[in-house]
């Protein structure tokens, strides 16, 4: 079991992912390039558990919990001497991660796991640094790490099956839902996102639509179901045949762009249509639909209820 862990890099990031496991009741130890940094980090991790309770996001008692529970080590050789996982979380720069890591590896129990929160580093790539690769994996929060619940959990090839089943579990018993991924670059969070901000961005230089216009229907239309539903749940309730009809006029337009995914025309082809043929990526049987629907009807009046309470994002054009 991860009782103690050490999280080395702590800014934003690694200040919220050290929120994350004190208050699921670990002991943390941050580190970062001077004990001056590491202690001014860990005052500004308290004081922002405090406002964080005090708008209820936090329990009420999360600044003594994340007082009591957070330190800042001297030095990240300290940091890291006596625990049972370590997360890195220094800038996205091979090098440096590539240093820092091996400070971790060399510095710590050879039994410990070893986390980095890359968000698009090969992890491959950084386990040449790490002494006992085996333990390495990548362990990628998303910002802010308090709050959004999703976690790649990557394994290069050499990383040992029961470590990805001990981080999993961790960030469960976090409240957390580990994923895990196979380590490309990018992985899977940031493919997704570079690829509709890259259309989106197209879309602009294009003239289509400005960049207001877009975040609203963004937000408004497709994104408005993504908390509930993701892309393989929304092609197979829409039908994909529909798609496959979708995917043939975009890529008349825009041959360069558009092109139907080859699993997309194989499912189609042997009348694997979504839901109204009760099998499509998922296997949903189409008797299930009326469930289903019902539950999308509550979830989307739920959703538009809150985002009428919260009113507009204070973002300006």
């Amino acid at each position: 079991m991860i009782g103690k862990v050490a999280v080395v890099g702590s800014g934003y990031m690694g200040g919220g992912i050290a929120q994350v496991l004190a208050l699921a009741g670990r002991d943390v130890v941050l580190a970062d390039v001077t004990a001056e940094l590491a202690a001014a980090n860990l005052e500004r991790v308290i004081r922002e558990a405090d406002d964080y309770a005090a708008r209820g996001l936090f329990p009420p008692d999360a600044r003594e919990t994340i007082a009591a529970r957070v330190t800042a080590a001297p030095s990240i050789e300290d940091a890291v001497a006596d625990v049972d996982f370590i997360e890195e979380a220094v800038p996205e720069v091979v090098a440096i991660k590539h240093e820092t890591l091996r400070r971790i590896s060399t510095n710590c129990p050879p039994g410990a796991t070893i986390g980095s929160n890359t968000s698009t580093i090969s992890i491959g790539t950084l386990a040449e640094a790490v002494t006992g690769p085996e333990r390495f994996l990548g362990v990628h929060f998303s910002n802010p790490a308090p709050f959004v619940p999703g976690v790649e959990v990557i394994p290069h090839a050499g990383t040992r099956p029961d470590a990805v089943t001990e981080i999993v579990e961790l960030l469960g018993e976090c409240g957390k839902v580990g994923v895990p991924i196979t380590d490309v670059t990018g992985f899977v969070l940031n493919r997704l996102q570079y690829a509709l901000f890259g259309e989106a961005a197209r879309l602009v230089e294009e003239g289509v639509a400005t960049p207001e216009a877009i975040d609203l229907i963004a937000r408004t239309t497709f994104g408005f179901r993504l908390p509930f539903f993701g892309p393989f749940a929304i092609a197979d309730i829409a039908g994909l045949d529909v798609y496959e009809f979708c995917y043939d006029s975009l890529h008349s337009a825009y041959p360069d762009r558009f092109a139907e995914p080859e699993i997309l025309r194989e499912r189609v082809a042997r009348g694997d249509k979504g839901l109204k043929s009760g099998r499509g990526f998922l296997a949903t049987p189409a008797e299930r639909a009326p469930d289903l629907a019902a539950y999308r009807d509550e979830a989307y009046a739920a959703l538009r209820d809150l985002l009428a309470r919260l009113g507009d994002a204070p973002v300006d054009y």
